[in-house]
């Protein structure tokens, strides 16, 4: 794993730390890769029953590093294979963007501890996470604006869906920064907390979901990403398929825990 990307793990919890904090975390090629590759691993992974993403330092992620270009120097001359620079630089950035993805689809749950600033991509990665709790410290911008830009990492899509879209749209177009109680006001953060505790009452609720009814959790939060975007008849179909799978599963793991020695 790179040095700009840190791993925890604390019983079931995985813990999934951006290490840039000399540039409040802002994301460049070297970062986004193993990003990607982390949650991929965390989604995967057995064991892991909660993630928990954060940034290292005094900051969550600033988004994009501009100075760094924002991206990686990997581009080539256009050609059959890879086509041109509009084509390479949709083919990286959508692989990039599997961070968002891979949080929001995960059969587990995810939890966005913002610890400081989040800007940018960066909010994208926020609205991918099931929970987001965050420090007083803590601001919210959107910071597209700024560059022109439209948004990525699944920014608009997450903050729409979680906000609606008057809300969204005041975040996006506006730009304005928002302190932590002024987020927390708007349904941004789940919780707000001080500074000093935020880790303790954030890990708290991790390992509360990771030692909780992990086939429960994953059906529950399949149902929830139905409700996003499925018809009405179909999402209630699905919800009576999932409980029976999510009861049956449970009961079966239960009987094995408590299995009487030597069955």
């Amino acid at each position: 794993m790179s040095e700009e990307v840190l791993i925890e793990n604390q019983g079931g919890v995985r813990i999934i730390i951006l290490n840039r904090p000399d540039r409040l975390n802002a994301l460049t090629g070297s970062i986004m890769a193993p990003l990607a590759d982390a949650c991929a691993d965390a989604a995967r992974d057995a064991s892991v029953g909660c993630v928990v993403v954060t940034g290292a330092g005094r900051g969550f992620c600033a988004g994009g590093d501009i100075k760094a270009g924002g991206g990686d120097k990997a581009m080539v001359p256009p050609n059959a294979e890879v086509g041109g620079r509009v084509e390479q630089s949709f083919t990286r950035l959508r692989g990039y963007m599997e961070t968002s993805r891979l949080l929001h689809e995960m059969p587990k749950p995810a939890i966005a501890m913002v610890n400081g600033p989040v800007a940018g991509a960066g909010i994208g990665i926020a609205g991918a996470c099931d929970l987001r709790f965050a420090a007083r410290s803590a601001t919210f911008l959107t910071a597209f604006a700024n560059i022109g830009a439209g948004g990525d990492f699944g920014s608009t899509w997450f903050w729409t869906k979680i906000l609606g879209t008057g809300v969204a749209r005041e975040l996006f177009l506006l730009g304005e920064k928002l302190s932590a109680e002024e987020a927390f006001a708007k349904g941004i953060y789940t919780r707000l907390f001080d500074d000093e505790a935020l880790r303790e009452e954030t890990l708290k609720a991790a390992h509360r979901l990771a030692d909780g009814p992990r086939m429960g959790y994953r059906y529950m939060k399949q149902n929830l990403n139905n409700a996003e975007d499925w018809a009405f008849e179909a999402a209630f179909d699905q919800e009576a398929l999932n409980m029976g799978l999510s009861t049956s599963a449970t009961a079966a793991i239960w009987r094995e825990a408590n299995k009487p020695r030597g069955e």
